[in-house]
């Protein structure tokens, strides 16, 4: 094989190597801002709605570029295996049904596999 053509390859990955930590560390920078500002905007937006509840103000709060609307919000717990195990147990008696069913989920749900790359630090 020619030489330079390996070498090639290696530095074209090498390149890849630098430019992937480059933007691994950007986006780890732009994660911490974006949860700081998160954390900020959900403790402004609890501060607002209480206000608005506790002095019964309209929920329909004009701003500059349009409408900031109060409503409420129903939010699920995820599915899990245990929550799916109760509510079995509660139409189907017979605790070895239950088990089986629940044994059938786990091992006949779809997996995927693909390569990742994770980076630690020192």
């Amino acid at each position: 094989m020619d030489k330079q053509v390996v070498s090639s390859d290696k530095d074209n990955l090498i390149k890849c190597i630098q430019n992937y930590v480059t933007i691994d560390d950007n986006l780890k920078l732009i994660n911490e801002k974006t949860k700081l500002l998160k954390e900020k905007k959900g403790k402004l937006s609890k501060a607002i709605c209480s206000y608005v509840e506790e002095n019964n103000i309209n929920k329909n709060i004009k701003i500059s570029d349009g409408i900031l609307k109060i409503s409420e919000r129903k939010d699920y717990t995820p599915l899990s295996y245990g929550y799916i195990e109760d509510c079995l147990a509660e139409i189907i008696h017979d605790e070895n049904k239950v088990a089986y069913i629940i044994d059938y989920l786990k091992e006949n749900r779809e997996i995927k596999t693909s390569l990742e790359i994770k980076r630690t630090k020192k």
